[in-house]
């Protein structure tokens, strides 16, 4: 077809419409996409299927060589081609790094609704080309819809260096290794006007969906067709033992009076793309926690792997978290609930899109949060905790508060997560010994020497926590080999030359009140205190930050280095790892893991 005006060389206007269908014999997964492509050739030479859709290679992908225009409608996310979403429609030119992209949909009234690609239902699609204005216009409905008047893409670019005077029009699609079908089932084009309206009465019908096409083989003889059979029935089984196996998984009697909380293997593996690269959302020494959509809800979760302890039971360990499942306050986030297979023990958890506090403090983040975002979220923090110490029905130790424990909801609001290594007792009763876990700088001295988990652990691992949020500084950072800075010892040096202000964030900038500052900072050091009877409780906690209680002047408790750090009059000789710690400014020592790191907590 003749695109350009031999006048100007300039490519002429033109206008095209179609209906197309993506059916997929998994309701929830579908082959790549299809493209409706403008090219110098018949055929495209050397393009390659899958993420290619048919168009082109590794070696042109983007080449202005190419002389090609398409629109593509995709349902993969491709991250290597820089893809918004595995559910969008893009405009691309000589290469498949969209010029302009947005998600499937249309706009009805001003309001935009999200269309479906791989829903198995038509779906009509204009394109067009203003010559004179220089503009793309691509515009999707349902069928039966009238075009919406506002169009889901528009771009202004000249396509006259793009399109050669004589050009082929068609489509291009790839299914990839899903059973997926692409389906055309109208199509007019029109260069120099509008493009001839689709009478969709009149369109063909979309087959059934599982219907099948008669095999020939039937006509040669029923031998050949028992053997098939045989060999179908024989690959079948095949197939079904290994899915059963990749799927299985442990369920004891025991297990019985959970069902509720226990979710299937297999709608995990599928809600995370079989635990995909693409949705690890982060790694610790704990476990993976990965992003994840389940199939049938369209709940976003997390789901966390971990290994339970070892010298705990597993009947134990399930019930603590099915207990732990009924948690309910704003400032926790929701433990939905669990799996067991082949060893491993998955943790779903609601999903908190703005990712963990930690992400927003350290390593001069993109973005920062100002201090009354972070005063919220410490109170935030404070009143869930203090719910799990004294509020529900039994006492939940968390045993490992940290800022990346603490996720953000929409609202920016703090959410104590990961409860894969808290602890239950019942109110008046006396915490059980069990090996010593958590994150070294969180840790409490007593804690480190009995190998209980209290309340009062928790509020130390608190008082870090209030010191790293307000610092945006790690309890321990490594400043150059064998030396790191303990940000409790830090603080306290601060606190002693009356200059604690000082410690504070400098990204906090002077948008800031000083009290309140300085109240978290002083708290922090309280909550810190070697000596756990010294320590406020979360109660005492609430009340400070609220105001409610004035805090205790720190100078009329006589503490010092020694009351935050044990290990300097403790001897704690036997921890297999030391190294020399200094500290910022005139406050430094030679002490070791063993005196200032462990000892303290830090």
């Amino acid at each position: 077809m003749v695109f350009k005006n031999n006048i100007n060389e300039t490519v002429s206007s033109f206008s095209t419409t179609f209906v197309f269908a993506i059916r997929s014999e998994y309701p929830n997964l579908s082959g790549h996409g299809i493209v409706f492509v403008v090219s110098p050739t018949k055929g495209l030479p050397n393009s390659l299927p899958s993420q290619y859709l048919g168009l082109f290679n590794e070696t042109n992908n983007g080449n202005s060589t190419n002389h090609v225009f398409g629109v593509e409608i995709d349902t993969i996310l491709s991250s290597e081609f820089d893809d918004i979403n595995d559910n969008h429609v893009g405009i691309d030119i000589n290469g498949l790094k969209s010029e302009k992209s947005a998600s499937a949909g249309y706009y009805d009234r001003g309001e935009f609704t999200n269309l479906s690609l791989i829903s198995g239902n038509p779906i009509q699609v204009w394109v067009e080309y203003d010559g004179v204005k220089k503009q793309i216009d691509v515009t999707l409905a349902p069928i039966n819809y009238n075009k919406p008047e506002k169009p889901l893409l528009s771009l202004i670019k000249d396509l006259s260096p793009i399109l050669n005077s004589t050009m082929y029009v068609g489509f291009s699609s790839s299914t990839g290794s899903v059973l997926t079908s692409h389906y055309v089932l109208g199509w007019s084009f029109k260069i120099n006007g509008k493009s001839q309206e689709l009478v969709i009465s009149e369109l063909p019908n979309l087959p059934r969906l599982g219907d099948k096409k008669v095999s020939k083989v039937i006509t040669i003889g029923l031998p050949l067709i028992s053997i098939s059979l045989v060999l179908l029935v024989t690959l079948g089984i095949v197939h079904f033992i290994k899915r059963k196996k990749k799927f299985s998984e442990l369920l004891e009697d025991w297990e019985q009076d959970y069902g509720p909380h226990r979710f299937k293997y297999k709608d995990l593996y599928f809600a995370t793309k079989g635990f995909g690269e693409n949705e690890l959302l982060g790694s610790g020494g704990f476990g993976r926690v990965y992003k994840g959509v389940m199939p049938i809800s369209k709940i976003e979760v997390a789901v966390k792997k971990v290994s339970h302890e070892s010298r705990q039971g597993m009947k134990e360990f399930v019930a603590e978290i099915v207990s732990i499942g009924r948690l309910c306050h704003r400032n926790l986030v929701p433990l939905l609930g669990y799996c067991r297979r082949r060893g491993e023990l998955l943790l779903v958890y609601d999903y908190m899109p703005n990712g963990s506090l930690d992400k927003y403090l350290y390593n001069k983040p993109r973005v920062t949060l100002n201090w009354s975002q972070r005063f919220r979220i410490i109170k935030g923090i404070a009143s869930g905790l203090f719910y799990l110490h004294e509020e529900w029905e039994q006492v939940v130790i968390h045993r490992d508060i940290k800022a990346s424990n603490v996720l953000l909801d929409s609202e920016l609001n703090g959410r104590l997560g990961d409860f894969g290594l808290a602890r239950l007792y019942d109110h008046g009763t006396d915490p059980q010994t069990t090996h010593i876990v958590g994150t070294l700088g969180y840790l409490a001295p007593e804690h480190t020497r009995t190998g209980k988990a209290t309340k009062s652990s928790d509020v130390y691992a608190f008082g870090a926590f209030l010191l790293e949020v307000t610092c945006g500084r790690r309890p321990i950072e490594q400043v150059r080999e064998c030396e790191s800075v303990i940000l409790v010892d830090w603080v306290f040096d601060c606190w002693k030359r009356g200059e604690i202000i000082e410690a504070k964030d400098q990204n906090l900038g002077h948008d800031y009140r000083l009290e309140e500052v300085e109240l978290v900072l002083e708290l922090g050091l309280l909550c810190s205190h070697s000596e756990p009877l010294a320590r406020p409780s979360m109660r005492q906690v609430v009340q400070y930050l609220e105001r409610e209680v004035t805090l205790p002047d720190l100078s009329l408790l006589t503490l010092s280095s020694n009351g935050l750090t044990f290990g300097h009059h403790e001897n704690f000789q036997d921890f297999p790892m030391s190294y020399p710690s200094s500290m910022d400014r005139s406050f430094s020592h030679n002490s070791s893991v063993s005196e200032s790191l462990l000892s303290g907590g830090r």
